[in-house]
């Protein structure tokens, strides 16, 4: 395969993601059908199968997909500096880019799904949240006053993805709102001091 022939095999690519994302978070992933996909991406149903092989290879192209573009604008800067600074521009990065409506209905879907598909749950906990604890985690084991690193990275993480599952998907901002700041402030006080 040329060069060309390559990037044109990328483009089709991102011209089918581009187009079965919108039908996978409208229709939920039973209801989305190849036929739907092919139309919506402007291609034939056999250019989705040569691709991406079946409806999962493609839900699970876009998971890994969209797992690397948050991945990148989360964890893109290298963690360097004090503790306290690093976890709250960590934080603000993360409740920024994960907290748009499109990553949270994807989220919502792959929830919904995991009884049924097991692996993209997986897969987006090898591609998100396990490099992301790895690079916190290495972060925090610089600064030898901390103990339990990997623990304090798991906590850290898991009280914001809580916080966003239960203001942004769970409706909490109408039950139990509550602003970023406070959590982020205490969050990072309970590890620090």
């Amino acid at each position: 395969m040329s060069k060309t022939q390559k990037q044109q095999h990328l483009d089709k690519a991102e011209q089918i993601l581009a187009g079965a994302l919108p039908e996978f978070l409208q229709h939920g992933y039973a209801r989305t059908s190849m036929d739907r996909i092919a139309s919506a991406a402007g291609v034939s149903k056999q250019t989705l199968y040569t691709h991406f092989g079946d409806k999962d290879g493609l839900f699970n192209a876009i998971l890994k997909q969209m797992a690397r573009e948050k991945f990148q604008l989360v964890c893109s800067k290298p963690l360097e500096g004090e503790p306290e600074q690093v976890l709250r521009d960590l934080a603000q990065r993360l409740l920024k880019e994960v907290n748009d409506p499109d990553h949270l209905a994807f989220v919502r879907l792959i929830v919904a799904e995991s009884v049924n598909h097991p692996e993209s749950p997986k897969l987006f906990l090898i591609h998100v949240v396990q490099p992301a604890l790895k690079i916190l985690t290495e972060y925090l084991e610089q600064h030898q006053k901390l103990k339990d690193c990997e623990a304090i990275a798991r906590i850290f993480v898991g009280a914001l993805i809580h916080h966003i599952i239960t203001q942004e998907i769970l409706h909490g901002k109408e039950i139990i709102p509550i602003e970023e700041e406070r959590i982020v402030d205490n969050l990072i006080k309970l590890i620090v001091h």
